[in-house]
C-alpha cells in the first residue's frame, strides 16, 4: 500500500515507520494519505511515529529550474496537521533525526529515543532554512539553545536532548520506551488532551483575551463529550 513508509494498526495504536533515509515528495504524499485516513476513519487513540531521517532528498530539486516554495508549503501544512491531529502522538527515534525528521519529531506530543539517537538541523549550513523548526524549537529549549542548534547546525546527542527538554525519556530498549510513554497517557481522554495541546501551542502567541475565548470554546466541547458526562455521573453517585 505504501512504498516509503510502513503503516499498521493494533488495538488503540497506529504506527507509522519512515522507511526512507531522506524525505522526498513521495513520502510527503504517503504521510498525507495516512493523516487523511486517521482524520476520517482512524479509530485508534495513539499514533506512534518512528524511524530515522537524514533530512531532505535533494534529488527532488533541479538547480536548472527556478526554486519553487510550493513544496515547502505542502510540507509545513503536513507537519501542522500532525501537530493538530486528534490523537496522542508519540515520536520514537533510534538513530539520526535530521532536518524534516526532526521537524516531525518536534510536532509530536511525547518524544522518546535511545542512546543511539541524535538530532540536528543542518539547513542553515546548506544555504536554506529548517522550516518551522524556527517557530517550534525555542518553545522546548529556549531561545538561546535554539539559536545555537539552528545557526551552528551542530548535532545534539540523546543525553543533551533529554537535558534540554527535546525528549521526555532516553532508553536502551526503544520498544519498552514506547510502551512506557503510551502507558503514561493510557488513562487519559484523547479529546481533552488534544484540546489542551492546542491551547498550549497557542499560548506563546495569543493575547490573553483571545486565549480566554479559545479556552472557553475548548472547555465547552470537553464538557459536552461523553467522557466528562460519565465522570460527572460517577462523582455525583459517589458524593
Amino acid at each position: 500500500m505504501y512504498e516509503t513508509i510502513d503503516y499498521a494498526e493494533s488495538g488503540d495504536i497506529s504506527t507509522v515507520t519512515l522507511r526512507r533515509s531522506r524525505i522526498n515528495v513521495a513520502q510527503l504524499r504517503e504521510l498525507e494519505r495516512v493523516l487523511d485516513h486517521l482524520e476520517d476513519y482512524g479509530k485508534t487513540r495513539v499514533l506512534v511515529l518512528r524511524g530515522h531521517s537524514d533530512g531532505i532528498d535533494f534529488a527532488d530539486f533541479d538547480p536548472r529550474e527556478p526554486m519553487d516554495i510550493h513544496g515547502f508549503n505542502k510540507w509545513e501544512k503536513l507537519v501542522n496537521r500532525l501537530e493538530r491531529l486528534e490523537k496522542i502522538t508519540v515520536a520514537a527515534a533510534d538513530g539520526p533525526t535530521v532536518g524534516g525528521g526532526f521537524q516531525l519529531f518536534l510536532a509530536c506530543d511525547l518524544r522518546v529515543c535511545t542512546t543511539n539517537a541524535s538530532f540536528a538541523l543542518p539547513e542553515v549550513n546548506l544555504g536554506f532554512l529548517p522550516g518551522m523548526a524556527t517557530f517550534r524549537l525555542a518553545k522546548y529549549v529556549g531561545l538561546g539553545h535554539a539559536k545555537r542548534i539552528i545557526i551552528s547546525g551542530a548535532s545534539v546527542s540523546a543525553d543533551e536532548a533529554l537535558r534540554l527538554g527535546l525528549v521526555d525519556r532516553v532508553v536502551t530498549d526503544l520498544e519498552g520506551g514506547i510502551t512506557a510513554a503510551i502507558q503514561t497517557i493510557a488513562a487519559g481522554n484523547v479529546v481533552a488532551a488534544t484540546l489542551a495541546r492546542r491551547l498550549l501551542n497557542e499560548s506563546y502567541g495569543a493575547a490573553v483575551e483571545d486565549a480566554i475565548g479559545h479556552f472557553l470554546a475548548a472547555q465547552h466541547r470537553a464538557l459536552n463529550q461523553s467522557a466528562f458526562l460519565e465522570t460527572l455521573k460517577k462523582e455525583r453517585k459517589n458524593s
